[in-house]
């Protein structure tokens, strides 16, 4: 009976180590991940997703992200027009499906070896250019970092999923020295603008004055026009009424009417400037023979200068 029971007590514990030796052997590899299965340190299978298995204490599994990661790389470097930049490079790769054993084999550290061809690449394009055009071409060295590291990558087992140049950033002073080159500019810009506002307002001002001068001429044209009318239409009907009056009789009683009239608009205005010589009625006799005199006398040179 005890022989029995220690037959049974055996074979349970050698059916327990064979439990584990089997569980010890079943292993999971999760999504977006693959796993390398060697043999006594010799690579033997590549394995994907779920539940696996592997013989114990004789294989053992290494597992890959197949996921893409990015390494972000700062390169200092000099362009032609000698302006120091710091490059900040941000590079996305991923492991080829199918390419998993060079990936693992090939490359000890690739994210060294992904730094070590974007230094080449950049120095290698950048200090041929000048400081504007590196800005410029910021998407034409992201294009050239992509194409060369993905050549050479590939064999590696790896794929250049983009290589993108996020800034260019220049030394300090430099950055100051063109800011106020660029507020210059624009302050030149301004003072072009200003002026030619300027100018604009002036000739339109100029324009407006030569127009209103015209205006203004023809204005005073027609008022003369409208006076000598109304002068000659007098003068007839004077003639017609008083008989053996002449042009220039009329004419002097016409500038003396005037006369009168003119003191009494400077005699009705409240606030005047105008300073009066006192003279007498007897006087207005005088005054009208002067009129008379002047009126003759520039009807005599009117007919003189016709004449010739």
């Amino acid at each position: 009976m005890g022989e029995v029971l220690g037959l049974s007590y055996g074979l349970l514990f050698l059916i327990f180590i064979g439990l584990l030796f089997l569980l010890s052997g079943v292993y999971t590899v999760n999504t977006a991940e693959r796993g390398m299965v060697e043999r006594f340190s010799k690579f033997s299978r590549v394995v994907g997703p779920g539940l696996r298995f592997k013989i114990p204490f004789i294989e053992t599994v290494r597992k890959l992200n197949m996921r893409i990661s990015q390494l972000s790389v700062e390169i200092e470097t000099k362009t032609s027009d000698n302006v120091f930049v710091k490059i900040p490079v941000a590079i996305q790769f991923q492991i080829v499906p199918g390419k998993e054993q060079d990936a693992y084999y090939k490359l000890a550290s690739p994210a060294q070896q992904i730094e070590s061809y974007v230094y080449n690449v950049i120095l290698g394009h950048v200090p041929k250019m000048k400081l504007d055009e590196a800005f410029l071409s910021q998407q034409d060295i992201a294009t050239q970092v992509q194409q060369e590291l993905d050549a050479t990558m590939e064999s590696y087992g790896y794929k250049i999923v983009k290589a993108l140049v996020t800034d260019i950033v220049p030394d300090e002073k430099v950055k100051a020295a063109m800011n106020d080159i660029n507020a210059a500019a624009r302050e030149r810009e301004a003072a072009i603008s200003r002026g030619e506002t300027e100018k604009t307002l002036a000739v339109k001002k100029a324009e407006a004055e030569s127009e209103s001068k015209r205006l203004q001429g023809e204005g005073i044209a027609n008022q003369r026009k409208a006076i000598i009318s109304g002068l000659q239409e007098s003068v007839e009907k004077f003639q017609e009424v008083v008989k053996g009056s002449t042009p220039n009789d009329v004419m002097a009683l016409v500038l003396m009417t005037q006369y009168f009239d003119t003191l009494k608009e400077i005699g009705g205005t409240g606030k005047s400037n105008t300073l009066l010589l006192p003279h007498s009625p007897s006087a207005l006799k005088d005054i009208f023979s002067q009129i008379r005199e002047a009126v003759t006398v520039g009807g005599l040179t009117s007919d003189s200068v016709k004449g010739q």
